[in-house]
């Protein structure tokens, strides 16, 4: 029985909520697996584990240090989320000096005090390699189970490489720029059967990019919509916001 991990590092925690709302599949979930870390669960904490699920985006040179020993003890390590997987919002950050943002967060005399120590946030594969990715703010329920069956059964999931807009024909959305908005569904990787749209509101892109974008011509296609370059930079980085500090993916 594979042994697993939940962790959590600069986050809501809210993709690991998504996991504890799993109400009805959790029994059958917990009778194939060994849970042995997940502090927004539970109290015991144990470090032999196979399959690491990490959620947050790293901020801090102790949550780059308590990765690496993850990556190190884990046979697998699953990003859990937007912020694992892209930075996520919490990159937002990065626009600005650190110091600024420490002061304005904690007040001055802060700089020298390692408590609040902070660096620009950044996805967890940049620093440690990572096998799998969960994508989404936060992350969708259905997709974790999926994925969790089948990394029981040895199977290798399927990563989404389409566009939502993909899965807003499917699920007989009109489009929202029919209605004089705008969106990111054109460039960003479905899978998330476009729960957004379906109720009302736009994409923002919380799943990352496909592979490959074409940004260029939706760039285009967002001005003609009255959006400002300024506006559609803001726009594209708001879940991908780390492409200045993400370094290429770790390897094995």
């Amino acid at each position: 029985m594979p042994r697993v991990a939940f962790f959590s590092f600069t986050s809501c925690e809210g993709c690991q909520l998504a996991v504890l709302s799993c109400e009805d599949e959790l029994p059958d979930i917990l009778r194939s697996i060994s849970l042995v870390y997940f502090r927004e669960a539970m109290t015991e904490r144990n470090w032999a584990f196979d399959i690491a699920f990490v959620e947050g985006s790293v901020t801090t040179p102790r949550e780059e240090k308590k990765l690496k020993r993850v990556r190190a003890k884990a046979k697998m390590v699953i990003a859990l989320g937007a912020c694992s997987s892209t930075g996520g919002l919490n990159c937002l950050k990065n626009r600005y000096e650190t110091n600024l943002v420490k002061k304005a967060v904690y007040g001055k005399g802060v700089e020298k005090n390692k408590i609040f120590d902070t660096m620009p946030a950044r996805p967890i594969d940049s620093i440690i390699h990572v096998d799998f990715y969960l994508h989404g703010c936060p992350i969708s329920k259905q997709e974790f189970i999926s994925t969790l069956k089948l990394l029981l059964i040895g199977a290798v999931p399927r990563v989404p490489n389409h566009p939502v807009c993909v899965d807003c024909k499917m699920a007989g959305n009109i489009c929202v720029f029919e209605k004089g908005m705008t969106c990111l569904g054109p460039i960003t990787r479905a899978g998330c059967d476009a729960i957004c749209v379906t109720y009302g509101a736009i994409c923002w892109g919380c799943r990352g990019s496909v592979d490959n974008p074409n940004t260029a011509s939706h760039g285009e296609t967002l001005k003609r919509y009255g959006l400002t370059a300024e506006s559609i930079i803001q726009k594209f980085g708001l879940y991908g916001a780390c492409a200045a500090v993400k370094a290429e993916p770790a390897k094995k």
